[in-house]
């Protein structure tokens, strides 16, 4: 779930020293983070971008802004996934929108299992999925619920991010303790390792969540792998920073990426309102297809 830069950023900024961004060089930024990331740059994040991209100037030893303005014109996908690392943070938690998970515990999931027994599949799509928080969490009430009822399923959890950082630490699953605020103690001793030596204040999230999670790198604006349905699909606090059509366009093909009365799960500030006819809202930015 990556969020824009903002104003916080800026007194971690007021040191940095390099290349000015230019006018022209901040205008080719906000056309190719729009077309590319569907994100508006507005003319006051001009000098934040300038100072998340210094490291990215200095990491590929370019001379300045114009440089890696080529460097995005020749070849706009191989430097995309750390473009939206640098201009955007990272804000995710476990268990963050407990309601969410709440719903999957008490109604979903039991409803899937009991619907799916036998020769089911299920399929949920954390989209934004950042450092992994989230669909750990999605798995650990999953895993539970399969332990509760006793039967078993093809279940998956599908992690997709733009940000390689993000994904990277997702895939190790290796977290500093002091972010499992929101995970309970007793889920805490049965789905975390707790690190020794080097590691000691970190966990790493069990074996059995991690077999249930496949994290892959996937732009949300550009063509989608996947083929089969999805029960579920966790969109949260993302499309918040996309302009009006991005979110209609996106919406559309969550819409024909769900099962038939599949859920579409936003973040507290995200709205459906005037943006789709596929859905129904059912709870607290909860969203259920329309067959």
């Amino acid at each position: 779930m990556n969020a824009l830069v903002n104003n916080g950023d800026a007194a971690g900024l007021a040191g940095a020293t390099g290349p000015n961004l230019g006018e022209k060089e901040f205008g080719f930024l906000r056309e190719f983070v729009l077309q590319h990331c569907g994100i508006s740059l507005g003319d006051h994040k001009r000098q934040l971008v300038q100072g998340r991209l210094l490291r990215r100037l200095r990491a590929l030893n370019l001379s300045g802004f114009e440089a890696y303005c080529d460097l995005l014109r020749r070849d706009p996908e191989s430097e995309l996934g750390e473009l939206a690392s640098c201009i955007s943070t990272n804000v995710t938690s476990f268990f963050r929108e407990m309601h969410h998970y709440d719903m999957l515990i008490d109604e979903l999931l039991p409803r899937w299992l009991a619907e799916k027994k036998g020769s089911g599949r299920l399929r949920i799509w954390s989209a934004g999925c950042s450092t992994g928080e989230e669909p750990y969490a999605i798995a650990m009430v999953l895993a539970e619920a399969i332990e509760r009822t006793g039967i078993q399923i093809d279940a998956k959890i599908l992690a997709t991010d733009l940000s390689p950082q993000a994904l990277e630490v997702a895939r190790k699953g290796v977290y500093p303790v002091d972010r499992l605020g929101g995970v309970s103690d007793a889920r805490r001793k049965r789905w975390f390792l707790r690190g020794e030596g080097s590691f000691d204040g970190y966990v790493q999230v069990h074996p059995r969540l991690r077999e249930l999670v496949a994290i892959q790198p996937l732009n949300l604006l550009h063509e989608w792998p996947m083929h089969g349905k999805f029960d579920a699909i966790f969109c949260r606090n993302v499309v918040i920073y996309f302009d009006k059509p991005t979110k209609q366009r996106l919406f559309s093909r969550y819409a024909g990426m769900l099962e038939s009365h599949g859920y579409l799960f936003l973040g507290h500030s995200e709205s459906m309102y005037g943006l789709s006819e596929d859905f129904d809202l059912i709870g607290r930015t909860v969203y259920r297809k329309r067959t």
